[in-house]
């Protein structure tokens, strides 16, 4: 029932402005104004502060099924969750109740700043400062990369409180749009998820009182990271909606399309292809809903579910097929694939960023090396 009503809000209110989206990168207004109105914009947030308090499962199929027709605007629930997460994880239970409830009414966009111009992969070298100032910390870096930056109202961010101890040393913050010293770098021009703005976000000696910090001094690291288990998993079912998005579109083209007197899905060499991408992207469910009931187990205590692992697997073996399989609805469309009238070659383009962001697909293979199944 959750998958129909999303995928029916989805082809209605969100789909016909995606090309749009992407021509003139711009941000899906009308996506975010539909999730809102439907309660779908953040339905990770726990029904003790006026959310849905849907479980990670359910969170997936919602932006799975965004995803199927706007990759940017799937990037409205799933960078929610990733921005309020650390909150819902480590905060108190005054931060969670001032910044969840306005998440969960629509009133507020959560986004999250770990990465920096010199702190990617490495997110432990990160330079941005965090001093304390009697009842207050003041803030002092450069976050890079940082989607939905501008739009959002409240930014988790992470800083660096001690200096020696690296990543014992970083700790996280609630920062807030209209905080003194908060200002934004020009959109990055991007391949793909032209409509998701992704901006630097430049802390000039911002003042914020000291309950905004997150967890304990020094346990920044630690939430982000753990926020990463659980979140990757989203984008796992990112590139899985992109990927069945394609699938769909090349399965409808092939059957319409004719070249020597019959439709090329006629031919077994497309027949092949079509069942290549069908098989990957039925793995890549299987594996995203998989982690995300691991992830669903360990929320409620949950304990050996070997997360760290499968969150990571279920991001890169998506974000893989994801390319693979766009890459294919690109070649059966042809010429036509490849120019702007088809939505599959935006899909190609949207598809290649899951492959980076959250953690590269190169990292992720030394967190599934280093969190091998016992």
């Amino acid at each position: 029932m959750l998958r129909e009503s999303v995928r029916s809000l989805a082809e209605a209110k969100i789909a016909p402005f995606a090309a749009a989206v992407d021509e003139e990168a711009r941000f899906p207004q009308e996506a975010l104004d539909a999730l809102v109105a439907n309660d779908l914009h953040a339905v990770h947030v726990p029904e003790t502060y006026g959310g849905a308090g849907a479980d990670a499962l359910a969170t997936v199929i919602v932006i799975e099924e965004v995803a199927r027709v706007c990759a940017s605007s799937s990037l409205i629930p799933a960078v929610n969750k990733l921005g309020s997460l650390p909150v819902i994880l480590s905060g108190s239970e005054e931060l969670k109740a001032k910044y969840l409830g306005p998440l969960a009414k629509g009133d507020a966009m959560f986004s999250y700043c770990l990465s920096e111009p010199d702190a990617g992969s490495d997110a432990a070298g990160m330079k941005t400062k965090a001093v304390r100032d009697g009842d207050h910390y003041i803030l002092n870096g450069v976050k890079r990369w940082i989607t939905n930056a501008g739009v959002s109202e409240y930014y988790t961010v992470m800083a660096v409180t001690d200096p020696e101890k690296r990543s014992k040393g970083i700790s996280a913050f609630v920062v807030e749009k209209g905080d003194e010293g908060v200002s934004f770098g020009a959109p990055e021009k991007k391949l793909g998820i032209k409509g998701s703005p992704t901006r630097e976000v430049y802390l000039d000696n911002v003042r914020i009182p000291a309950d905004r910090m997150i967890g304990a001094e020094g346990t920044g690291f630690a939430t982000a990271m753990k926020t990463l288990d659980h979140t990757r998993i989203t984008i796992a079912a990112q590139a899985l909606g992109i990927a069945q998005g394609a699938l769909d579109y090349a399965k409808g083209y092939v059957q319409e399309r004719k070249q020597f007197g019959k439709p090329i899905g006629d031919f077994q060499g497309v027949q092949f292809m079509l069942a290549d991408m069908a098989m990957k992207v039925e793995a890549a469910r299987q594996l995203t809903y998989a982690a995300a009931a691991r992830s669903e187990r360990i929320s409620a205590g949950g304990k050996g579910e070997d997360l760290t692992f499968f969150g990571a697997a279920a991001k890169c073996y998506a974000s893989d097929a994801a390319m693979e399989i766009t890459t294919d609805a690109v070649q059966l469309l042809g010429g036509y694939g490849y120019t702007r009238d088809y939505p599959v070659e935006r899909m190609m383009r949207d598809a290649k960023i899951t492959q980076i962001y959250e953690g590269t697909n190169q990292v992720q293979r030394i967190v599934m090396a280093r969190n091998l199944p016992q």
